[in-house]
């Protein structure tokens, strides 16, 4: 008896010894981030390794129909061809120039679109943590930030690969850094304030979207940073400089007129969506009650210096005009959430410094950093067997096509993936959109013009758009031949 008694207070005391490390190992992993020294930026670098090699091992997806019309595009122009003037598409111009460069130097990796990625969210990540340092936005100096920001890059597996919004918001990161250096230097710098239209402006040339913080940028300079009217000039004409470049680069190779046609089509035409945005809500509820939880902090319960409430009236404004941005995008889709990251960061680090129950603050980090990636992980698998529309499928039904260059007008984009784009429609919504609108001789003039010189080898065209054009264009009829319904070919 005595005997099971000391084996019984053995065991025991060896679980109450596990359990207090367990708690010590929290709480460590905790404060690891919190001491202000960067080479706890080694210890971020080693998360974001660490899940990209897990995502790899045991959660390989598949190809994304986004990032599968981004590598057709980025082929397209690194034949010599041209976004707008020879190939119908919604990209920005500079992400579909980088997507080209890609393609030269890497032609179709999936590889290398995550390996791009994680190191723009590894510099995103590095820089805005030094921001919040430099400008004491905190009343201490931490690297929690950092750490915060690499968890929720991974709501979702394609937020950490490179895409439009993930180069766009580089440069958005950037343009709020010299906006929330407005809120602590007391005289007027014009060197930040050039560099914040700058920026803005070519992250609008990434990302066509995120013109919507062109109001933001001016809003907040008034408002919130007292922008002078010299000041506010600067920042206009630095916006507006790198779409201005942009637009003479189109003029230049003789596609100023097509591109001033598509644009607003860009604008208007009908959007969709990938995901229900529910499943969206669910994923994001955690995040989302912490930095509600850090607002309240932050603003209610603890006192703040003249320049912390302002840069927190930029934060805020920040998520507001992302939620208009992430309303009116088009293709709404996880990644493009990115957006939201940098405001969400700051505030839930506010809860994570003011909370003082430390067993609520250990478990919430531990969530943020193992579980969200893990409810990430799990929402993409529950998308797989639902068949969503998202993912490429890799049967292309009964088609014999390998290595064609071919043009596809209909949602399943998977015949892209052993075939090259021949032809200039490459959205299909948009594409839908801009052929069912008015167009003059001239107009008409140009897409037959297109279709002659590109002549695609195969016309994948189920709901009968191209069948129409046809119709609209009988110079085309002698040249293509209906193989079987919905399928034409090259004669």
């Amino acid at each position: 008896m005595k005997y099971l008694w000391y084996k019984f207070s053995e065991i025991l005391g060896q679980a109450l010894i596990s359990d207090q490390t367990k708690q010590s190992h929290s709480e460590t992993l905790l404060s690891f981030f919190k001491v202000n020294d960067p080479f706890r930026l080694i210890g971020v670098a080693a998360y974001l390794i660490l899940l990209a090699v897990l995502a790899k091992v045991f959660f390989d997806f598949p190809m994304t129909e986004p990032r599968l019309l981004w590598m057709v595009l980025g082929e397209r122009l690194s034949d010599g061809f041209f976004l707008f003037q020879d190939t119908i598409d919604d990209t920005g111009p500079l992400a579909a120039g980088f997507f080209a460069f890609v393609d030269l130097l890497f032609g179709r990796s999936d590889f290398a679109y995550e390996l791009i990625g994680r190191l723009l969210v590894l510099f995103q990540i590095i820089h805005w943590n030094v921001v919040l340092i430099r400008y004491r936005v905190f009343d201490e100096n931490t690297y929690l930030p950092a750490i915060i920001m690499a968890a929720l890059f991974h709501l979702s597996f394609e937020m950490v690969g490179l895409s439009p919004t993930l180069l766009g918001s580089t440069f958005l990161v950037l343009a709020i850094g010299q906006l929330f250096s407005q809120t602590v230097l007391q005289k007027e710098t014009s060197e930040s304030t050039l560099l914040i239209g700058i920026y803005g402006g070519i992250a609008t040339g990434f990302h066509l979207n995120f013109v919507i913080f062109l109001p933001y940028l001016i809003f907040t300079g008034i408002a919130i940073s007292g922008f002078s009217f010299r000041q506010l000039l600067l920042a206009l004409i630095g916006f507006f400089l790198p779409l201005l470049l942009v637009l003479v680069f189109f003029f230049w190779n003789n596609g100023h007129s097509e591109t001033l046609q598509i644009l607003p089509e860009i604008f208007t035409y009908k959007k969709y969506s990938y995901q229900p945005l529910a499943s969206w809500m669910i994923l994001a509820g955690f995040p989302l009650i912490l930095a509600l939880v850090g607002y309240f902090y932050s603003a209610v319960l603890r006192g703040s210096t003249i320049n912390q409430q302002k840069q927190r009236q930029l934060i805020i404004l920040w998520l507001v005009f992302s939620l208009i941005q992430f309303l009116l995008v088009k293709r709404q889709a996880a990644f493009q959430l990115l957006i939201f990251i940098p405001g969400l960061t700051y505030l839930i680090t506010q809860f994570f410094l003011n909370m003082r129950r430390g067993m609520i603050a250990k478990l919430a980090f531990l969530i943020l950093l193992f579980g969200l990636p893990v409810g990430g992980w799990w929402f993409i698998q529950t998308q797989l067997h639902a068949n969503s529309t998202y993912f490429v499928k890799t049967q292309t039904g009964n088609l014999n096509t390998s290595g064609e260059k071919i043009m596809v007008l209909s949602e399943d984009s998977s015949p892209y993936l052993e075939n090259s784009l021949g032809g200039p429609f490459l959205n299909f919504n948009l594409t839908k959109a801009y052929l069912a609108s008015e167009k003059t001789l001239e107009q008409k003039a140009q897409i037959f013009q297109n279709l002659i010189n590109q002549k695609p080898q195969l016309v994948i065209d189920p709901e009968g758009i191209f069948k129409n054009l046809l119709e609209e264009l009988p110079a085309l009829k002698n040249l293509y031949n209906e193989s079987e319904p919905g399928i034409f070919r090259l004669k």
